[in-house]
């Protein structure tokens, strides 16, 4: 369980990393990320400090132990907001390095996802094997 409690933090701590990095620029209105959303993606502006307070509110979740819930939809809107981000890269005729570099962060949210479910089996298997009771979905 060691392993997978250090490669757990190891692909959530650069997903969170990763993140809180695009997601502070969105909050301050930065304009690198005013230009790359509002005007080479167009979205609107408002939406632009929303995101941002979302992607930090996730990494809050993922980084606060418990909650497993909460944390998976934090997952999935991570998956949306990455997906999303990419499609929108691509249907705005963005160079193919601009959406290509996309495969990290949705790389890193796969195993940061696939080690969130390896911990919290290793966590329920130690539990039922010392006897204690198991609370499901606890992390």
């Amino acid at each position: 369980m060691k392993k997978t409690k250090i490669f757990y933090w190891i692909f959530n701590g650069l997903l969170c990393f990763l993140m809180l990095g695009s997601a502070i620029p969105d909050i301050i209105m930065d304009p690198m990320a005013i230009k790359g959303m509002h005007e080479d993606l167009g979205y609107p502006r408002y939406f632009i400090p929303f995101i941002g307070v979302a992607k930090s509110l996730g990494v809050l979740a993922i980084l606060i132990p418990g909650n497993t819930r909460l944390k998976e939809w934090v997952y999935a809107g991570f998956a949306y907001d990455l997906i999303g981000a990419t499609y929108s890269i691509a249907a705005a005729g963005q160079p193919v390095v601009n959406y290509v570099g996309m495969v990290l962060p949705l790389t890193l949210l796969t195993l940061a996802y696939i080690f969130h479910h390896k911990l919290l089996r290793a966590r329920a298997a130690a539990g039922t094997a010392s006897g204690k009771p198991v609370l499901a979905g606890v992390s």
